[in-house]
């Protein structure tokens, strides 16, 4: 497997479109210079694979920007959606050496990335990580719970707002107006993606798509990027409570 590690010439935490929200949120600035010293960068294009269900991997990282997909093939052959990696998620378990699923690329993906025994250490001495990584595990357990919702008990329709807010509430690079809740992202995956990861079929989703553009909930320009002219209108499509729902 190929990786590209690169260089950037500058990035302070404080600057870091995820910092807010990635593992090392809570840190001082005296623990961000210890990260920093085991610290690197990796980019993957678009369709390139990160890891292979069951690769040893000597880093985990937390994505910066753009989307990955977490996978698993069947003894069939067959291959299962089950996940993404979105922008502040953590890849990698720390005291487990192999991937778990295999991870893949949908857009261009920049990962901020730790050598692996060196980051269990400082967890071990700095509890701001540790603490910071078990909160997001158990938001990703409360995640997969409200999926497992969502593909057993809420129509088509509600399937792919719901998909849609998810990645607009978790895209670093969006920017929400202040007037009239507005914002407009592009969607990192295809329309069979899509039919895949909810369970449905490409025709249902290409309908449920056009029938959303029809109402004005979203605005398409190209085949990926939308608009969305009023964010709580798609939530009220998504079946979640008014407050966010699953979406918090």
């Amino acid at each position: 497997m190929e990786m590209q590690e690169i260089e950037l010439t500058h990035m302070d935490c404080i600057d870091c479109p995820i910092r807010h929200r990635a593992v090392c949120s809570r840190c001082e600035s005296d623990e961000l210079n210890l990260l920093e010293e085991i610290k690197y960068y990796r980019t993957f294009d678009a369709g390139q694979t990160i890891a292979w269900t069951g690769d040893k991997l000597d880093f985990v990282a937390t994505v910066v920007s753009g989307i990955a997909t977490l996978s698993q093939t069947l003894e069939d052959g067959r291959t299962q959606m089950v996940g993404l990696l979105l922008p502040s998620d953590f890849m990698g378990r720390p005291g487990r050496e192999m991937a778990s699923y295999d991870v893949t690329a949908t857009t261009e993906v920049l990962m901020c990335c730790f050598r692996r025994r060196p980051f269990e250490e400082l967890m071990r001495n700095t509890p701001h990580i540790a603490q910071r990584l078990l909160e997001m595990t158990l938001d990703e357990l409360d995640a997969a719970r409200e999926w497992m919702l969502l593909l057993g008990r809420k129509t088509a329709r509600e399937k792919i707002a719901s998909l849609l807010a998810i990645i607009a509430r978790r895209d670093a690079s969006l920017k929400f107006s202040k007037t009239g809740g507005a914002m407009e992202f592009d969607l990192p995956l295809t329309r069979e993606a899509m039919a895949d990861y909810l369970g449905l079929t490409l025709e249902t989703v290409s309908r449920q798509v056009s029938a959303l553009k029809r109402e004005g909930v979203i605005e398409l320009a190209g085949k990926r990027h939308i608009n969305v002219p009023d964010f709580e209108r798609l939530m009220q499509e998504t079946g979640d409570d008014t407050d966010g729902g699953m979406l918090v």
